[in-house]
C-alpha cells in the first residue's frame, strides 16, 4: 500500500504533496531537512491530507493530479472533506 499525503508547513505557510510506502519515515525526512524542496518549512511539516493507493504507480498517478491542478484552493478542499 502507498499513500498519497499533504504536508503543511505554518513556517512557510505551504503545503507539499507526495507518497510514499512509509508515511512516519518519510514525514522525518521532511522535518530534518534532508529534502531539498522541503527543507525551508522543516522542521515543523505536519501532515494535513492522506489517501491510500494500492500500488507506487497509483499513488504516483494521483500524487500528480493533485500537482497538476495547482491550486491551493483544491489542496484546501481536499483538506476540509477528509474531516
Amino acid at each position: 500500500m502507498y499513500t498519497v499525503y499533504i504536508l503543511y508547513s505554518s513556517k512557510t505557510n505551504k503545503y507539499y504533496i507526495g507518497s510514499t510506502n512509509d508515511i512516519q519515515a518519510r514525514i522525518r525526512h521532511h522535518n530534518c531537512g534532508a529534502t531539498p524542496s522541503t527543507k525551508s518549512g522543516a522542521p515543523l511539516w505536519v501532515i494535513k491530507y492522506t489517501e491510500i493507493q494500492p500500488d507506487k504507480s497509483a499513488a504516483r498517478k494521483r500524487e500528480l493530479e493533485i500537482k497538476n491542478k495547482k491550486s491551493r484552493k483544491y489542496i484546501e478542499f481536499l483538506i476540509s472533506s477528509a474531516g
